[in-house]
């Protein structure tokens, strides 16, 4: 560990605020959905817009300052307000940012929001009179095929099915392999209210619908979405201030990571859709938990991880080293991807399922390990033994989030050893429990929450 890490402050995840995940219909607008997630993370930490000291604000398909657009509803208070756009990594990219302030001292209190409103069907070039800058990690993926086999489709699912049949190719597994991923996050996703889809889809039915490419068929693919999700981080003085100890989660540690020069050099459709950044991160997140290359995974007992596909969850149980080198395939055959296994993977129902609201993603990963799972509030959907250890932290969670062109964020999470049973949290200050009771938002919940320098001209044409 680096002496700047050393000196560095803990941080915590205190609020968690989600909408639910919908269809594309233009029915909700950024702003409001903005305004929905972030008035419940401030309503579940039991504080104020007033105490909030920098804010990083997440989307892809949106125009500049969106971000002060959907948070002015709270208040005009002056403070840093930055946006953030790195693909589908963009939620947890603002996460990371927002927790490098509070890390190190500037700040005690920051919010991190990501919100998305996107158009139906097959995601398209948001500016199509110019170059995309991901068509070289493209043309890179689709020279791999006069290797591993020629693939058809758009563009982002070929991509991903070029890295699974450089997997088949290698290893082993096959079609029938991802559906059971595929149909794994579809039963999952019933438990989870604020999913897109909650339709329990089995393997012969994820196998029968739509085929996108050689390797996935529709349900193996994650939807465009419309959503919003936010969370606040705080230094560990804010946590005992506020008196957050029974609801905080420990962010013990998070990277960010680019693509290296294998994405485009070695000739891999693996690397090409993000393999090596995937590698790269979740090394870097658990050297920095101070574990050593290989060490640490099995101390994870629950992880939300990047399915835009089932070919990704596939190759990211290789990437971030959940199984032996080449053995994902069997470690679907083994169950050890679900309850009863190894490891619950997507308990929220991954991309695949609850939706990909491209901005929200990632903080909505993080909202489902804190809030769902390491604070032990997601009823049936909680994931077992993830606190049946001597040490009174239990197991951590564990988050992937990735973007094409590229970025991947990685972070581990875990109750910290000052947990208190009991208390006040953030279910008694909504008045129910969040974490698998959906609700929406009340001109009185925003009133409890606002900053005292609020604009009521905003406020009024808001649309809760």
């Amino acid at each position: 560990m680096s002496s700047a890490e050393s000196q560095s402050h803990r941080t915590f995840i205190i609020g968690c605020g989600l909408t639910q995940f919908i269809k594309p219909r233009k029915t909700r607008t950024t702003e409001d959905m903005g305004l929905e997630a972030s008035t419940k993370a401030l309503l579940d930490a039991g504080i104020t817009y007033d105490d909030v000291q920098a804010a990083f604000v997440g989307y892809v398909l949106g125009d500049s300052t969106c971000g002060q657009r959907a948070l002015y509803a709270l208040g005009l208070t002056g403070i840093p307000i930055t946006n953030v756009n790195n693909n589908c990594a963009t939620g947890s990219t603002a996460l990371f940012h927002a927790n490098t302030w509070v890390k190190s001292g500037a700040i005690e209190c920051a919010l991190a929001l990501g919100f998305e409103q996107m158009a139906p069907g097959v995601l398209k070039a948001s500016f199509p009179d110019r170059r995309s800058p991901v068509q070289p990690i493209a043309e890179a993926s689709i020279g791999s095929e006069a290797t591993i086999g020629k693939n058809y489709g758009p563009p982002n699912p070929r991509m991903f099915g070029n890295g699974a049949q450089e997997y088949f190719n290698k290893f082993g597994g096959d079609i029938e392999t991802l559906a059971e991923i595929a149909a794994k996050n579809h039963k999952h996703s019933v438990k989870n209210p604020y999913s897109q889809f909650r339709n329990g889809w089995t393997k012969e039915e994820v196998l029968s619908s739509t085929r996108m490419t050689e390797q996935l068929t529709k349900y193996m693919c994650s939807p465009t979405s419309d959503g919003a999700a936010c969370c606040i981080i705080a230094s560990e003085a804010f946590v005992h201030q506020h008196h957050l100890e029974n609801q905080a989660i420990e962010i013990v540690a998070t990277a960010l990571t680019t693509d290296d020069i294998t994405t485009l050099e070695s000739n891999s459709a693996m690397n090409a859709v993000g393999f090596n950044m995937s590698r790269n991160a979740g090394d870097e997140v658990f050297r920095k938990a101070g574990f050593g290359p290989t060490e640490g995974r099995d101390q994870v007992g629950v992880v939300e991880l990047h399915d835009c596909f089932a070919a990704n969850e596939l190759i990211t149980y290789d990437a971030l080293r959940l199984c032996e080198p080449g053995k994902g395939h069997e470690m679907v055959k083994a169950g050890d991807n679900t309850y009863g296994g190894k490891y619950v993977i997507n308990p929220s129902g991954g991309l695949e399922a609850k939706g990909h609201p491209i901005g929200a993603t990632g903080l909505g990963m993080h909202s489902y390990i804190t809030c769902f799972q390491l604070r032990n509030w997601a009823g049936p959907a909680q994931a077992p033994g993830l606190f049946d250890l001597p040490d009174k932290r239990g197991k951590y969670g564990l988050v992937h989030n990735l973007g094409l062109g590229g970025a991947v964020v990685c972070s581990l999470l875990r109750r910290p050893e000052f947990w208190k049973e009991g208390g006040q949290d953030g279910r008694d200050r909504l008045g129910y429990n969040h974490a698998h009771i959906l609700k929406g938002i009340t001109r009185a919940d925003i009133d409890k929450v606002k900053s005292k320098q609020s604009s009521e001209r905003l406020l009024e044409i808001a649309r809760l």
